[in-house]
C-alpha cells in the first residue's frame, strides 16, 4: 500500500511535532518532513514531491497565504490549512480556499498535549480527503474579485417571482467556493434558497456575510423562523440543523439541535428531508462537492415527493462523494457542471412556475 506522504509547514516546534505523530500513527500516511517556513518547505518540496502539505498561516518570511497563491500558481499541490477557528480567523481561512486549499482545521492546542487525540480523526480523515482531491492550477481570473453586477443571469421578461418556488442546497469539502461561484450569479428575485453546508459554528456566520456582500441576494446565517422570501438565502448555522416549515401559505426556517446524521450537524439530509415533506414538487435540489453519503437519502425522498434535483459533476467538484452517492440512489434529475449549474436550476425554477400557473 501506497502511503499518503505529508509535508508539515508550520513555524511552531511543538505543532510540527504534535502532527507528526498523529500523521505517522497512522497505517496509511506518513510525515516526509517538517518545514518551519515557507522557503524552507519550497525546496523541499521540489526534492520530496509530497502528495499533501499541512499550512500554518502566519509564520516567518513568508505569509502563509502568499506561499498558497505562489503554489497553486507554479506546482498546484493539494494543501490543509492549520487555521485559528475564531471570527477574525474566518476571513483568511475563506481566502485559503479561494486561493485553492482543500480544507481547513482548527491549530492544535499547545498548552495540552493529551487534548491533541482529539484531532486525531478530524486531522487524519482530512488528510485523506485532499490526497484524492481535485486540484486546479490557480490563474488570475480565478482569484479577481468578483463583480455580481457583471456576471449575475437575468430573469425571464414578465416573470414574477413566488414563494411556491425554492432551492435547497448542500455541500462539504469545496462547498465554500461552489456556493460562492453558484449565488453569485443569482438575480435578486430569484428564488428563497436553504443551505447546509458542513463548517464549524465560528464560522458560518462570516461565511454568510462574505456572501451577502458579493451576491445581489441577500445571503444570512439563519436564526430560525424566518420567513423564506425570493432573493433571500439562509446558511444553516453550524451548531444546528436547518429545517423548512411551512406557516400558512409561507416557508420559514427551523432549527434543531437535535443529533447529528451522517455525522454532521447541520445536516443536508435532515433539510432535505424536511424540503421533501413541506415543499415537494415545488422545491429544487442542489447537491455539490463533498465527501460522504450525507443528502443521498434526503434528495432521494425529494425525488419521490416530486422535487427535481441536480447533482454537481464529477469534473468539476473538489471531491466527488456527496453528489456521487446521490446518483448511485436514484434521486437525481440532472447532472450539472458548475459552471452551468445557476442557469439550469433558474431555467428549472421558472418552468415549475409556469406550470403552476397553467394547473
Amino acid at each position: 500500500m501506497n502511503k499518503i506522504r505529508v509535508l508539515i509547514i508550520d513555524d511552531s516546534a511543538l505543532v510540527r511535532k504534535m502532527l507528526t505523530e498523529i500523521i505517522n500513527s497512522q497505517a496509511d500516511m506518513e510525515v516526509i518532513g517538517a518545514a518551519p517556513d515557507p522557503l524552507i518547505a519550497r525546496e523541499m518540496i521540489r526534492e520530496m514531491n509530497p502528495d499533501v502539505l499541512t499550512l500554518d498561516v502566519e509564520m516567518p518570511k513568508m505569509d502563509g497565504l502568499d506561499f498558497l497563491e505562489r503554489l497553486m500558481r507554479l506546482r498546484p499541490t493539494p494543501v490543509l490549512m492549520i487555521s485559528t477557528l475564531t471570527e477574525k480567523g474566518s476571513e483568511v481561512t475563506f481566502r485559503a480556499l479561494e486561493l485553492g486549499a482543500v480544507d481547513f482545521i482548527a491549530k492544535p492546542k499547545i498548552d495540552i498535549v493529551s487534548g491533541l487525540q482529539d484531532y486525531t480523526s478530524q486531522i487524519v480523515a482530512k488528510l485523506r480527503i485532499a490526497r484524492h482531491a481535485r486540484i486546479k492550477r490557480l490563474t488570475p481570473a480565478s482569484v479577481s474579485n468578483t463583480s455580481a453586477s457583471s456576471q449575475t443571469l437575468s430573469t425571464p421578461k414578465n416573470h414574477i417571482a413566488s414563494t411556491e418556488k425554492l432551492i435547497v442546497i448542500g455541500a462539504s469539502t469545496g462547498g465554500t467556493e461552489a456556493l460562492k461561484d453558484f449565488l453569485i450569479q443569482l438575480p435578486s428575485n430569484c428564488p428563497g434558497i436553504l443551505i447546509a453546508q458542513h463548517m464549524p459554528e465560528l464560522f458560518t456566520k462570516s461565511f454568510a456575510d462574505r456572501l451577502n456582500k458579493l451576491c445581489r441576494i441577500r445571503v444570512v446565517e439563519a436564526q430560525g423562523g424566518e420567513r423564506v422570501l425570493p432573493g433571500h438565502a439562509f446558511v444553516a448555522p453550524g451548531h444546528s440543523h436547518l429545517l423548512l416549515r411551512r406557516s400558512g401559505a409561507n416557508y420559514m426556517t427551523e432549527l434543531n439541535q437535535d443529533a447529528p446524521v451522517n455525522r454532521h450537524r447541520p445536516s443536508v439530509d435532515v433539510l432535505f428531508h424536511s424540503a421533501a415533506k413541506v415543499a415537494g414538487k415545488n422545491a429544487i435540489g442542489v447537491i455539490m462537492t463533498g465527501m460522504g453519503k450525507d443528502g443521498a437519502a434526503g434528495m432521494l425522498a425529494m425525488h419521490a415527493a416530486g422535487a427535481y434535483n441536480f447533482a454537481q459533476d464529477e469534473a468539476s467538484c473538489v471531491v466527488y462523494g456527496m453528489p456521487r452517492e446521490a446518483v448511485t440512489a436514484g434521486g437525481v434529475d440532472e447532472i450539472i457542471p458548475l459552471s452551468d449549474m445557476a442557469k439550469k436550476v433558474l431555467s428549472r425554477a421558472f418552468h415549475i412556475g409556469a406550470q403552476a400557473v397553467r394547473v
